[in-house]
């Protein structure tokens, strides 16, 4: 019996200064753009146009365009309407709170600029104004169908795919006001986004997914969607109930226990450190970290 085809690994990159899609093979990069860019400029517009399993058929055609390290890779999905961040999402980070409190009845959330993030492999920028940068290793939702008022039983349907996010954050910064992390949440280039966009299959490729972080070899983070406090299902109810989500929107669903502020003293990421945040089925997203420059 033949092996099951692997799933296609959707990329954006550039190259040369341009800015293209394609896939990610063993061999290099199949550029898409190439080929069907006047149909769809960008991987985004391809996601809306429900056109992922077109682009399937023909990465699967054809050899590598480029090599590998010949490209930069981006985040996967190209200036998206909504980057919607989940907090508080696993037991054990609830607990980390020492506050006494029962887990959360709705979801804690907060939103983040594209600028924010980075792609696969390019260095997460320690700002100079904070020697506080940490690491947060997540599973992502990228929106495929349009949809508000969505119902649990149908949320997965309204799912294009999954990729993964480092959600660096700056500790200090969010504690800066009473009521919100905005500003220690989107500092230029803290976090990112990839390596790529693996397309949804069925619930079970997303039910109980390990997902851990390592930061320079350590293992950090170590724990299993199957475990989130609000499931993926709900997420998509609850964020549809306020927001009407469209294609190409990502949903960052919340990290494990384990990341650096956690820890007594605190272990927060020095210029040189490699973050690893690898999840069963997707990949290994990976980043080194450097400082702002003067």
């Amino acid at each position: 019996m033949a092996e099951p085809m692997p799933p296609t690994r959707f990329v954006s990159f550039s190259i040369d200064g341009q800015d293209r899609y394609g896939a990610a093979t063993d061999k290099g990069i199949v550029d898409l753009s190439a080929r069907l860019g006047e149909e769809f400029a960008t991987l985004r517009d391809a996601i809306a146009k429900g056109a992922l399993p077109r682009l399937a058929d023909e990465a699967a055609r054809r050899a590598p365009d480029h090599a590998r390290d010949a490209v930069s890779l981006q985040p996967p999905v190209p200036f998206p309407e909504k980057i919607i961040c989940i907090g508080v999402n696993y037991p054990d980070r609830n607990a980390e709170y020492k506050d006494g409190q029962a887990a959360p009845k709705y979801p804690s959330m907060f939103m983040r600029a594209p600028r924010s993030f980075v792609g696969d492999g390019t260095p997460l920028v320690r700002p100079r104004v904070s020697q506080q940068l940490d690491y947060e290793g997540e599973v992502v939702l990228v929106i495929g169908k349009a949809g508000r008022h969505i119902a649990e039983r149908d949320a997965l349907d309204h799912v294009a795919g999954i990729t993964l996010c480092n959600e660096g954050t700056i500790r200090d910064w969010v504690r800066h006001a009473k009521f919100n992390v905005t500003q220690g949440k989107n500092f230029d280039s803290t976090g990112s986004l990839g390596p790529w966009l693996i397309p949804y299959t069925d619930e079970k490729q997303i039910a109980d997914i390990r997902l851990t972080t390592r930061v320079n070899g350590e293992l950090r983070q170590d724990d299993r969607t199957g475990r989130m406090v609000f499931p993926f299902r709900y997420l998509i109810n609850y964020i549809s109930t306020f927001a009407t989500l469209v294609p190409g929107d990502v949903i960052v669903t919340g990290t494990p226990t384990g990341a650096g502020a956690r820890f007594d003293p605190p272990r927060f990421l020095t210029p040189g450190d490699v973050i690893e945040v690898e999840a069963e089925g997707i990949g290994v997203l990976r980043n080194s970290v450097i400082d702002e420059p003067a």
